[in-house]
């Protein structure tokens, strides 16, 4: 169930690799690679081994399609944006058509701003299945996986694939991907890094075949694809 390797370091090489082959995978088979991102540092440094050699030069920028598994309603250069540190530690390193990355806009309100990103969603998959080749999900310290939290009406959600998420205590509210869109993925990959998810994470592996999920990460169980869970040392507790 879990990858464990030595650090973070080595965790982010081998998810720059795993990315590197499902993208091959997908282009190969399909003409095009449609990936789903996510914030938080330890995807960071993956995307910056993606921006830098050989992967740099190696792999098809130009046929994949960005997509974001969440984003704060702040401005798009806001140091805490996922749009943001995607885009400094790699879409603008490598060659990638503007027109295929697709941010979460939040200009307008959080409701409009998720109903755009939804149309966004549907006319990107449009006569194909809504699944995305790769998934990128980090793990909070509570079980929240994207803007999933615990107790969340997100959580709820059967039909849409995007929705509004007003944390308690957040200066802002967020936008972010739900289960319905989640769960069709062909690869999906937690990346969890340090000391302060070794908890959570045990407790995700001791209730691996609990009949009731009790965390949000827990209910992201894919309907025909493979999940994947790369931790550092720390994380796994050893």
């Amino acid at each position: 169930m879990i990858r464990v390797f030595a650090d973070a370091e080595e965790l982010a090489r081998g998810a720059a690799a795993l990315f590197a082959e499902e993208i091959s995978r997908a282009v190969t088979g399909r003409g095009r690679a449609s990936v789903l991102l996510a914030g938080g540092e330890t995807p960071r440094r993956t995307y910056e081994m993606l921006a830098g050699e050989p992967l740099r030069t190696t792999i098809p920028w130009d046929k994949i399609h960005f997509f974001w598994g969440d984003e704060r309603c702040v401005p798009a250069d806001d140091p805490r944006s996922n749009q943001a540190m995607a885009r400094e530690s790699l879409l603008d390193r490598v060659s990638v058509p503007p027109a295929n990355i697709h941010p979460i806009a939040c200009a307008d309100s959080p409701e409009q701003a998720a109903d755009a990103y939804q149309r966004a969603l549907q006319d990107h998959f449009a006569g194909d299945p809504p699944r995305f080749d790769l998934v990128f999900l980090g793990l909070g310290a509570d079980g929240h996986t994207a803007s999933l939290f615990p107790g969340s009406a997100a959580l709820a959600e059967q039909t849409r694939w995007t929705a509004v998420v007003h944390r308690p205590g957040d200066a802002f509210p967020r936008i972010t991907l739900t289960l319905p869109l989640l769960n069709q993925a062909r690869r999906l990959l937690f990346l969890v890094s340090g000391q302060g998810k070794s908890a959570m994470l045990a407790e995700i592996v001791r209730r691996v075949s609990a009949s009731v999920p009790l965390y949000p990460a827990q209910r992201v169980q894919l309907h025909n694809g493979e999940v994947s869970w790369f931790a550092d040392r720390a994380a796994a507790g050893c």
